[in-house]
């Protein structure tokens, strides 16, 4: 059985820090390229920031680039994404996406395959 678990979220103040894990299960991670998304209320799910499989290729959203940084280990089954200078817009449930690929990064929802229960990141001003 497949699993994707983030976690790393919270409730932080504009211009900190965190850092998002989402844990891979039940797949040979290291053929997967991956991404996260977010959701914030009332709006669609958007690309965030994409990595391929071995970690030497990533995309970015444009309102995330130079503040967020996508990462994995592959030896513990794990994707990270670290979020620098937060801004209140942050807020939303942060996704994670597993997409069977050892080719390249992908920024579209409906190219993955798999997806995460989402964890809550909320950024007050």
């Amino acid at each position: 059985q497949v699993q994707l678990v983030e976690s790393g979220g919270g409730l932080v103040q504009a211009g900190v820090s965190l850092r998002l894990s989402c844990a891979v299960s039940g797949l040979s991670f290291s053929s997967y390229a991956m991404g996260w998304f977010r959701q914030a209320p009332g709006k669609e799910r958007e690309f965030v920031a994409a990595i391929n499989w071995s970690g030497g290729s990533t995309r970015y959203a444009d309102s995330v680039k130079g503040r967020f940084a996508i990462s994995r280990d592959n030896a513990k089954n794990t994707v990270y994404l670290q979020m620098n200078s937060l801004k209140p817009e942050d807020t939303a449930v942060y996704y994670c996406a597993a997409k069977l690929s050892r080719v390249a990064t992908f920024a579209r929802e409906n190219e993955y395959d798999y997806w995460g229960q989402g964890t809550q990141v909320t950024v007050s001003s």
